[in-house]
């Protein structure tokens, strides 16, 4: 009944109400002001219902050109990829995920509340269903409970690392005060993104700067979020509308993807400020104990982050340029890769959401985030191309409708994880062996992590910054960047 409750709850609501609630209570708990807290969750409620407005006016503008892409190239690869969509479908239509959702948001406050972590997870509880779809398999293939909750758990404390060791970072580059994204499919990228970064800048990627500021500066009013949304929609239509371009429609359908990507990239900040005070008290209360902290003990104060829906970072200029250049790489990509077999299409006007940790990482060098990218998602693509009949056998037995034609089902989008795919493959081998593995590198990590987080979120800043002398955006902050 009350797993049962609880997704009544987020069907019939939605992260628009959902997190405003969780704000005004976290701001209440911190002593915020009521009229204040209200405010704040006011906010945040509608940023986030802005945002939806904008990513569902859009998403359906772009998609046929993105099908159209595909299709011309005439290549049909047996996996087909219908979307995220599918993965929540599967994750809330089992019975080990629904009580796994039960399960997460006791564990993910209990974790927060002993200060195993500084990141406050069910800000953003709807997107368990990354971990939950992973369990469903591990319980379709082994019939165990035990392994299927267990792999969540332990998906979940990874999440929750990598997001904990990057959510500086993500703050500070997508001026959201004490915030970051939380989802495995996003997060589990974190550490290949920095790895990447330190090779490219050894490799001298840090001096070719195409950061949005450094685009601007070059190209002048082409370099503008505005005209370049206009350059990077109109080429998005032209290559999904390289067989039709003699008729009226192809043309028409290119201005409107050009207008429509313009549109987002200029409106997106303003639905961002919006959202962004809704951490204004949040963040005030936070200096105040800070200093109180200081002055009253040699102990710092606890910097925490709330976890919030990936929708945040979508329209961010570099975020959004990035994820639009990576659509036809990607396709590209999908044909020539060898034993490849997975063919992205629904997800990949979700590749803003998927790049989000790259971006802030390389601090909006869209040079290093399209190479990083493209490298880690076409080790996904090998990761969705194994899984897939697992996927597509769980989907069929809770009622996913398959395509015409299609053999195979994945979502590009969550399922392309290496990190999360090697977890769930342990678990499915039932071998204690690897396992325990898992769980060894689990603990060494955090252990390493907590005694070295200065250093290491330090190093992190430093890195991100060497690109062109870029300054950091947190700068702003102080500047009224938030009223």
């Amino acid at each position: 009944m009350f797993l049962q409750t609880l997704k009544e709850i987020f069907d019939t609501f939605g992260a628009p109400i959902f997190v405003p609630v969780v704000i005004f209570i976290i701001s209440l708990a911190l002593k915020v002001e009521i009229k204040k807290a209200l405010y704040s969750a006011l906010y945040a409620g509608i940023g986030l219902f802005g945002f939806n407005l904008l990513i569902n006016a859009f998403i359906p503008i772009i998609m046929p050109v993105v099908e159209n892409m595909v299709k011309s190239t005439g290549v049909s690869l047996p996996v087909f990829d219908i979307g995220w969509q599918a993965t929540a479908i599967v994750a809330y239509s089992t019975k080990v995920g629904m009580i796994f959702l039960g399960l997460a948001l006791v564990l993910q406050i209990f974790l927060f509340v002993v200060k195993w972590t500084n990141i406050f997870q069910p800000g953003d509880l709807w997107n368990n269903y990354s971990y939950m779809v992973w369990g469903s398999m591990v319980y379709l293939i082994t019939d165990s409970m035990f392994l299927a909750i267990s792999c969540m758990i332990v998906l979940n404390l990874y999440s929750l690392l990598f997001s904990e060791l990057f959510a500086k970072r993500w703050s500070t580059y997508f001026q959201y005060p004490r915030v970051t994204i939380v989802q495995l499919h996003h997060v589990g990228s974190v550490p290949f993104a920095i790895a990447g970064n330190w090779v490219l800048n050894k490799l001298v990627g840090n001096k070719i700067n195409l950061s949005p500021e450094a685009l601007q500066k070059r190209l002048g009013i082409f370099g503008e979020p505005i005209s370049l949304g206009l350059i990077l929609g109109l080429l998005l239509g032209l290559l999904g509308n390289l067989n039709n371009l003699q008729t009226m429609a192809a043309w028409g359908q290119i201005a409107t993807v050009g207008i429509a990507t313009s549109a987002v990239m200029m409106i997106f900040p303003k639905v961002s400020g919006i959202f962004a005070q809704a951490f204004l008290p949040l963040t005030e209360t936070a200096k105040k104990s800070l200093k109180k902290s200081n002055s009253a003990s040699k102990d710092k104060s606890r910097e925490w982050y709330l976890g919030v829906n990936d929708a945040m970072g979508y329209g961010e200029t570099a975020t959004l340029t990035t994820g639009i250049l990576l659509i036809p790489i990607m396709v590209v990509l999908a044909l020539i890769l060898p034993g490849n077999e997975a063919l992205p299409l629904v997800d990949l006007i979700a590749l803003p959401f998927m790049i989000q940790a790259t971006v802030a990482i390389t601090n909006g060098n869209i040079f290093k985030s399209v190479i990083i990218g493209a490298v880690w998602f076409s080790i996904g693509l090998y990761v969705i191309t194994f899984t897939a009949p697992l996927f597509t056998e769980v989907a069929k037995g809770v009622g996913v409708t398959i395509p015409a034609e299609t053999l195979l089902i994945t979502s590009f989008g969550i399922l392309t994880s290496p990190v999360s795919a090697l977890i769930f493959l342990a678990f499915l081998s039932q071998s204690w062996l690897w396992i325990g593995l898992v769980l060894v590198i689990y603990f060494a990590a955090y252990i390493l992590f907590k005694k070295n987080k200065g250093a290491i979120t330090d190093y992190i800043e430093r890195s991100a910054l060497l690109d062109g002398n870029r300054l950091p955006k947190e700068e702003n902050t102080e500047k009224g960047a938030y009223s």
